[in-house]
């Protein structure tokens, strides 16, 4: 049976015991009903995987003893920043949620002009929690030890206009270059268009900021296929995606 993996945002180290934040303790012991002296594997973020048993249970928290840690080295070599228009629904949880698994480090929700999703103030603040809850979740499930941050949402604009050294990539139908023209690189940002694509403002304003547009091939895929469908190519080309 495969050894539950649990997130947990607090300090962790060897030898010691510490009790699991309420959504943590939650699902150990409402959804999956653990008892004392089964074990778990924690993990919050430092890069490290903690051999945990659990020592105690109760209705109002769980305490664990962790008795092991050592490196998690699943990371990609490729640090991918991706810049993904929000959609509607629930695509855009599923676009974070692959992005995830398939080891981008950052994600920032973009605002452009035919994203049509209208979210500000907490309704904003709400869905970027959820956002980053699902990119945890991603972690836990595909055996990750660093949690990729995904950023406030912003405008395209904005994001075009911070300061960078990494290979900036678009997705482009009409484009010449594929990802297997494209020079080697470690740090890469990805911008992907909404359900409508970009205007052609926004087209123009991806090139005036150093952006490459390069094409997948002859189809035109969903926003949320877009992204998965580039990140493993560059995965496959670049990184670690045998």
């Amino acid at each position: 049976m495969r050894i539950p993996r649990i997130y947990t945002p607090q300090p962790l180290s060897i030898n010691t015991a510490c009790t699991l934040d309420d959504d943590a303790a939650n699902h150990v012991g409402r959804v999956l009903r653990m008892q004392p002296g089964q074990a778990l594997q924690l993990f919050n973020g430092d890069g490290r995987n903690y051999t945990a048993t659990i020592s105690d249970v109760n209705k109002k928290q769980i305490t664990v003893s962790i008795t092991a840690a050592e490196p998690n080295p699943v990371e990609s070599p490729l640090s991918i920043h991706l810049g993904q228009a929000i959609s509607r629904g629930d695509r855009m949880d599923f676009a974070i949620q692959k992005a995830v698994e398939l080891g981008v480090t950052e994600i920032t929700p973009l605002f452009t002009g035919r994203c049509g999703v209208k979210l500000d103030g907490d309704r904003l603040v709400k869905r970027n929690e959820q956002w980053q809850k699902i990119a945890i979740s991603a972690c836990e499930q595909s055996g990750r030890s660093v949690i990729p941050t995904v950023h406030p949402a912003i405008s395209l604009e904005e994001w075009l206009a911070q300061d960078t050294k990494s290979l900036r990539l678009t997705l482009d139908p009409r484009a010449g270059a594929t990802i297997k023209t494209l020079t080697a690189s470690q740090h890469i940002r990805l911008v992907i268009g909404p359900e409508g694509g970009f205007t052609d403002a926004e087209v123009a304003a991806t090139g005036q900021a150093g952006f490459t547009g390069i094409q997948l091939g002859p189809r035109v895929l969903r926003t949320e296929t877009a992204a998965l469908s580039a990140i493993s190519a560059l995965q496959l080309q670049f990184g670690d995606l045998a």
